[in-house]
């Protein structure tokens, strides 16, 4: 696949930074943030600083063209990628390459720093990976939409919840040395959606696959699938599995608004109280016969 280059004709994205303490959410302020291309990174493109709020300003910056990420026969990258750098009096250092801005939209990067231990220069760096639309990732292993409830022992909630948060394992359910996240679930949907479409999609198109994503999650709560199998997690972060979750990506605003508009919802069959495990696949780099389609 081609990459997008900065000398390209760009559009434009934008980006809004929020920063908070990960002891008591508090926002931090007067944080010095620096935004570098990720592929030249020692070459600041903008410098922010956060308010009281522990937010910056929104700013534009250089995107490749709206009909990348519309046209399903396209190779090129459809999303310009920029390190971002913070530092902040008191708290370790945090470094993000990879956020990916698209044209249009706003790219939202909330960061969770974590406090200084005394007398020690501590640095968080994170690598955010290809985007599933553009990457290569496993395809998804067939299930059952409907899962059977019948087996002896199985462990499975009396009624639908929508959960505050969910433990996510960030690898294979047998991968014993990927760690578990515990991610309020709006977040995790809204994280899971940024990593597996584009949010320069139609409403319509983002709501459908919004709701596909909510109801897949929210079986696997409702069964306790991964518990009833002896894990101590409720899904996983590997599409071969379930979907794409990226520590510390950024997510979008035209997908964080409907995620925040449908959270509560789900697909549901007549007379079956479970929702729907609702796979689907992109239909471009991975086929499904009978299967929803992201394109």
């Amino acid at each position: 696949m081609s990459i997008f280059h900065i000398t390209d004709t760009p559009d434009w994205g934008q980006l809004k930074i929020n920063l908070t303490s990960r002891i008591h959410a508090h926002p931090i302020e007067n944080a010095r943030i620096s935004i570098s291309y990720t592929g030249v990174p020692d070459e600041t493109l903008e410098e922010l600083t956060t308010d009281s709020s522990g937010q910056t300003d929104t700013i534009n910056l250089p995107a490749p063209p709206i009909e990348y990420s519309l046209d399903e026969t396209n190779e090129l990258q459809p999303y310009s990628e920029y390190t971002i750098s913070v530092k902040a009096a008191g708290y370790e250092s945090i470094q993000i390459a990879g956020a990916e801005i698209l044209s249009t939209v706003t790219a939202i990067q909330n960061i969770s720093m974590r406090p200084l231990i005394p007398d020690t220069n501590q640095n968080s760096i994170y690598v955010i990976p290809a985007h599933t639309l553009y990457g290569n990732y496993p395809a998804k292993i067939p299930e059952e939409e409907i899962k059977p409830l019948t087996e002896s022992g199985e462990i499975v909630l009396s009624r639908v919840v929508i959960p505050e948060y969910i433990v996510v394992h960030d690898g294979s359910p047998r991968d014993s040395t990927a760690k578990n996240y515990y991610v309020r679930y709006k977040d995790y949907i809204k994280n899971v959606a940024s990593s597996e479409i584009y949010a320069t999609w139609p409403t319509n198109t983002i709501r459908a696959n919004v709701l596909a994503i909510m109801s897949f999650t929210l079986n696997r709560v409702y069964t306790e699938w991964y518990r009833n199998q002896g894990y101590d997690f409720t899904i996983t972060s590997s599409t071969a599995f379930d979907h794409k979750w990226i520590p510390e990506r950024n997510i979008y605003d035209s997908i964080s608004i409907i995620v925040d508009e449908l959270f509560a919802d789900y697909l549901a069959r007549p007379n079956v109280r479970q929702p729907i495990l609702t796979q689907y696949c992109d239909g471009r780099q991975v086929q499904c016969p009978n299967w929803m389609t992201i394109l």
